[in-house]
């Protein structure tokens, strides 16, 4: 599978297209002040204890307060506070010489950790979704390309995915001798395969954001961000880039610039995949994104075969409807519906993540009846969803032929509006019966005459043109008796049905 980046930089932001074999699956949106993003690091302050949810709100600068829970505080909370409290007023200190507070009990409540309402340092779960301000975490990770670091525990534990024991226990054997104290060490499935060089240097990197926080938690009143999440085009290099990946392409000199150091620091091999595009045609319409965000975003969306998916939201999940559309019934019809069913599967486990659709997701498949067709839809529908980086579960079809699908929302769904308004109805459906617009066009040119203008011609659509030409006493005749000069008429295919414009004697508009 060839995977290519292109990042398209623009006043407000820079938007960021992943492409799989040249589809697009990923469609990101970073404005140019982006705060409050999934990862970023804040001092908050506890503002309100609500017992009943055992949670808290914490003022982190929002316009609301954040969320946290007491699952989320972390068995290190007491840790963390004391932490806090002492970065505050020292800054860096050696973090391998910080005494541990014992672990919070899981069923504790939160005014037994937070009563005194503290400040505290936090990161951000999910980013402000609607009316919500954002989610927040104790848990605190800072995630490399090869690891992820966590403080206050000594834990190391390996990504399951990698599944060979021998590498798993010699990853282990490799973190465990150069992990520093006070830090877990989550190693990454990217890791597999990698040397003790490799591995350690990722580690330093991410020690030494750790001392950075440190710093930047010096003086700091809350609330204040203290460290930020890599940009969104370099997190998600760091968490993408493999031997698939054959090009990056960006316009933005600057962007170019990090982008091309980045990637040369941590895979040096891959930097010549990066490169700066300045060619006139926007990227977007240069790589055919453009057309396939106007394809794949709205209600319904087609399916090469004909098939087609329709979305639609609602407040507590997304519904998605599989028809048939006008593909050929074969005589086999259980066949044909499995065929139908494993194309719109591939479509909608690409839609979820183009989208970044969250919560539940209810999918009506066409009806199959036998339990071994129904199997491999379920497999297929797994094995699509494996390149989805968000947590995500596929649950068998129920007995009414419907698949729910669970999936991690981190932030607000993407959401692009493909239609546009209709400039004759203004979106209504509706617009003025010929006999409204006669009058208003009269009353115009009545307008224009009384100002002396003379040699008047209208344009109008050619269906408008007709009804005011036609019979021998037509509209126009009768308007030029009237006003005692001849009126002409022109029609024009490009107008829409009820656009009229005057022009003069010399072919110039006459703005009205």
């Amino acid at each position: 599978m060839n995977k290519e980046l292109i990042i398209n930089a623009v006043p407000v932001g820079v938007e960021i297209a992943l492409l799989e074999d040249k589809k697009l699956v990923e469609l990101h949106y970073e404005k140019a002040d982006a705060s409050f993003a999934v990862g970023d690091l804040y001092l908050g302050k506890v503002k309100k204890l609500i017992p009943g949810l055992n949670a808290a709100f914490v003022d982190v600068g929002f316009e609301k307060d954040a969320f946290l829970h007491y699952t989320d505080l972390s068995p290190y909370a007491r840790s963390l506070l004391k932490f806090t409290q002492r970065a505050m007023n020292e800054g860096e200190f050696d973090f391998a010489t910080f005494q541990t507070e014992p672990e919070i009990i899981k069923t504790g409540k939160i005014n037994e950790v937070l009563g005194q309402k503290p400040n505290i340092l936090v990161q951000i779960l999910k980013e402000p979704i609607a009316a919500k301000g954002p989610r927040l975490s104790c848990e605190i990770s800072l995630p490399g390309r090869f690891v992820v670091v966590t403080p206050f525990n000594d834990i190391i534990a390996v990504s399951r995915k990698i599944h060979s024991s021998e590498e798993r226990k010699r990853l282990h054997k490799i973190v465990e001798s150069i992990k520093p104290k006070n830090f877990g060490v989550i190693v990454r499935t990217a890791a597999e395969g990698k040397n003790t060089a490799e591995l350690h240097e990722d580690l330093l990197m991410l020690v030494e954001s750790w001392k950075n926080l440190q710093h930047n938690l010096k003086g700091a009143t809350a609330p204040s961000k203290i460290l930020s999440e890599q940009t969104k085009t370099t997190s998600m290099l760091r968490d993408l880039l493999n031997e698939d990946f054959n090009r990056i392409v960006v316009n933005d000199r600057n962007i170019y610039n990090d982008t091309r150091s980045y990637i040369q620091k941590i895979a040096p091999e891959k930097k010549e995949i990066v490169s700066f595009y300045n060619n006139g045609t926007p990227v977007f319409d240069q790589y055919g994104i453009t057309k396939q965000v106007k394809a794949s975003f709205g209600k319904t969306v087609n399916l090469p075969s004909g098939a087609y998916l329709i979305i639609e939201h609602t407040e507590a999940l997304h519904v998605i409807d599989v028809n048939s559309g006008y593909k050929s019934v074969s005589n086999n019809q259980e066949m044909n519906a499995l065929e139908t069913n494993l194309e719109a599967a591939s479509e909608i486990a690409r839609q979820l993540r183009l989208r970044d659709l969250g919560g539940i997701i209810v999918v009506d498949f066409i009806d199959m009846k036998l339990p071994d067709n129904k199997r491999k839809l379920i497999e297929a529908m797994e094995e699509f969803m494996k390149a989805d980086r968000a947590k995500h579960a596929v649950l068998p079809i129920s007995k009414f032929g419907l698949m729910q699908v669970t999936r991690q929302r981190m932030k607000p769904e993407v959401n692009i509006n493909t239609q546009e308004v209709c400039p004759t109805c203004n979106g209504t459906g509706k617009i003025s019966s010929t006999l409204v617009l006669e009058d208003e066009i009269e009353k115009n040119l009545s307008y224009l005459v009384m100002q002396k203008h003379k040699g008047l011609t209208i344009v109008v659509h050619p269906i408008v043109y007709a009804y005011l030409t036609k019979g021998f006493i037509s509209i126009r005749r009768r308007w030029s008796w009237k006003y005692k000069q001849t009126i002409k008429l022109k029609a024009d295919n490009n107008y829409y049905l009820t656009e009229f414009h005057f022009f003069d004697s010399n072919d110039e508009e006459i703005k009205l």
